[in-house]
């Protein structure tokens, strides 16, 4: 079993600001609201998302997407 990057690190911190890279980067603010709008992350304070280990890789291309 490959461990992905949200299996290692299931509590992410944003980034103060997006960095404008193509495609976002996982790390991105606005990566983690979309994905804490589409139920697979919960915001715990302002920066800090507990991100659901189980995110299908189509939903994750489709946040990350500009």
């Amino acid at each position: 079993m490959r461990l992905t990057y949200l299996d290692l690190v299931p509590d992410v911190t944003a980034k103060k600001s997006c960095c404008k890279d193509r495609p976002r980067c996982k790390r991105c603010p606005v990566t983690l609201k979309r994905l804490a709008d589409a139920g697979y992350a919960e915001r715990e304070s302002k920066r800090e998302y507990a991100v659901d280990r189980s995110v299908p890789k189509k939903v994750l291309a489709a946040a990350r997407a500009r």
